[in-house]
């Protein structure tokens, strides 16, 4: 009885799925296919590429994503609460102030890692 309720995303998923597939095999089918090793070939910006394709990327990058996540999961859940904050009373008042918490335990993480530090 319950999965009759999501059988309408299961078929949008197919259909999309399918459709996807379709698409791509007309594209492959009757779109212009001829393979050469110029175009084959790395490509940046007109020029031929200097070093290796996979280079190490550096630990600010992971670092700066982190802090973005963060925040923004904390505005996400931020809003709804302080729209409901009068009917949550002091139970949720304390629930977001933990919520808080965590999140300013995590940017402290990332301010002692030196990700706020950019070179």
């Amino acid at each position: 009885m319950a999965l009759q309720e999501f059988a309408p995303a299961g078929v949008m998923i197919i259909i999309a799925i399918v459709l996807a597939f379709i698409i791509l095999m007309i594209s492959r089918v009757f779109g212009p296919f001829r393979p050469s090793f110029r175009k084959n070939s790395p490509y940046e910006s007109g020029m031929k590429p200097i070093g290796p394709a996979n280079r190490r990327m550096p630990i600010k990058f992971y670092l700066v994503a982190v802090l973005f996540i963060i925040f923004d999961v904390e505005v996400i859940f931020f809003l709804p609460w302080a729209v409901a904050m009068r009917d949550l009373s002091v139970y949720g008042l304390i629930v977001m102030g933990v919520f808080t918490l965590i999140l300013v335990v995590g940017f402290i993480y990332e301010w002692k890692k030196g990700a706020l530090e950019w070179e």
